[in-house]
């Protein structure tokens, strides 16, 4: 009797589990959506561009402007939000020299200085989801360091977000890192980036992912469109670092897409089309604009996973522009041109990115699939700490997005009947015991039986 009470309650669990994996939908991430502040987002941005100049090489001795006070109010920001949920935060510098030998947009020797703070997680410590802003600003000239640039879309606006984003975060507990980050010398070279990507290498820190965000307040674009509903996701197919292996394998087995920068994508797309349907997220198969650079691409460059958010219409008489009126055009990067509510829908799409992948249990380890010339596709895979179940998910070759989907249970092998290999991609996630998922895992490796 007792054996057959036990297997019901088990089904019933196994039902529940199956359902909340299914709906995906979580009361908290509509709480964090509705507390992320258009207000407070202002007043941020316009702080730092009251600073008058942000580049890299101006004043860092001033109080009042220049990227040395920039930096430290933005430490003392997050050392306030610090305190304010019982000292969650770890804030610190992190930098690196950089001299003006060999570096033609560099005007002097200098360190190039970060502003981090990392919430640790209750579970999955070393595991961190980082979201980034730049610290730094430039006028036309970018050897020019003295005249006003107050770079107020241009990357305040994502830095007030990251920041904001902290502030939202911060009030609630998560089994894995976030790190908030404001980042300079992006306009020289990438530097901060560059130099918190070798830190986090060495640190061995496990990087689930980089969102970062640059430009994130502008809706009205060069070429004519306002629209305060679409922004782009810029992410490159496949890493960098891959080896000559798994580059001539893609030729037989596919993925030529399917890296784990592209995969974060897609989440950051799902999660936003069900949470915030009115947004129109919009992936870009690009590491970034066409021939231009963003601080994610450091990461990328040592392997990690990380993406570019940002406005779809962007306007360039508002970007690099010293403050003028030429031929009734007005250039300049200056605050009356930034949307505030746009800028907080775009600081939401990341808080409730990060929260997600942050509750989420690890992703599946050394997933790998079969089934040529067979009806059917069969997996396998390495379960992991914290998944009460995984999965599998399959789209047509030709789909950006991830369309079908089966819940598997706690299982390291399945076999998906009626369904050819050839016609479809496919890939595996991890469920946590709260219904959150872990980004998709691309099979690497291939089985025959």
């Amino acid at each position: 009797m007792h054996k057959h009470i036990l297997k019901l309650v088990t089904y019933f669990s196994f039902c529940l589990i199956a359902f909340t994996s299914f709906s995906q939908t979580h009361q908290k991430i509509y709480d964090i959506i509705e507390a992320v502040s258009a207000e407070r987002i202002q007043k941020d941005i316009q702080t730092l561009a009251d600073f008058g100049t942000r580049n890299t090489f101006s004043d860092t001795l001033s109080n009042t402007r220049g990227i040395g006070a920039a930096r430290r109010w933005i430490k003392s920001e997050f050392q306030s939000i610090s305190k304010d949920c019982n000292h969650c935060l770890e804030v610190f510098y992190q930098k690196d020299f950089v001299t003006k030998e060999g570096n033609r947009r560099v005007p002097h020797d200098a360190w190039v200085v970060n502003v981090v703070a990392i919430q640790k997680g209750t579970k999955y410590p070393n595991r961190y989801i980082i979201m980034s802003g730049d610290i730094d600003s430039r006028a036309s000239d970018t050897m020019d360091f003295t005249t006003d640039a107050p770079g107020a879309n241009d990357n305040a606006s994502g830095m007030a977000g990251t920041i904001e984003a902290a502030r939202v975060l911060s009030k609630y507990k998560f089994e894995n890192s976030i790190i908030y980050v404001g980042l300079s010398g992006e306009e020289q070279g990438l530097f901060g980036g560059a130099g918190l990507a070798k830190y986090a290498q060495e640190k061995g820190w496990n990087i689930i992912g980089v969102l970062n965000n640059d430009m994130i307040g502008n809706i009205k674009g060069v070429d004519g469109v306002i629209d305060n509903r679409t922004f782009r996701i810029f992410s490159e197919p496949v890493p960098p670092t891959e080896t000559e292996r798994e580059r001539q394998l893609r030729r037989f087995y596919g993925g030529e897409v399917d890296g784990i920068s592209r995969q974060l994508a897609r989440y950051i797309h799902k999660t936003t089309k069900t949470y915030m349907p009115e947004m129109n997220p919009m992936m870009v198969y690009r590491l970034d604009r066409f021939g231009r650079g963003g601080h994610h691409r450091p990461f990328n460059d040592l392997g990690f996973a990380g993406i570019r958010i940002m406005e779809a219409h962007e306007n360039y008489t508002q970007q690099h522009q010293d403050i003028r009126e030429e031929n009734g055009i007005k250039y300049g990067d200056v605050i009356e041109h930034v949307n505030f509510d746009y800028a907080k829908k775009l600081t939401a799409v990341n808080a409730i990115n990060m929260a997600s992948l942050a509750a989420a249990p690890p992703q599946p380890n050394n997933v790998a699939i079969g089934g040529i010339v067979q009806p059917s596709v069969k997996f396998k895979w390495d379960k992991v700490d914290g998944a009460i179940g995984y999965k599998i998910y399959w789209r047509e070759t030709t789909s950006p997005t991830w369309d079908y989907s089966r819940y598997v249970g706690d299982v390291s092998e399945f076999t998906l009947n009626g369904i050819v290999i050839d016609n479809y991609f496919f890939g595996i996630a991890s469920v946590g015991e709260n219904g959150f998922e872990s980004v998709v895992v691309f099979p690497n490796k291939i089985f025959r039986d």
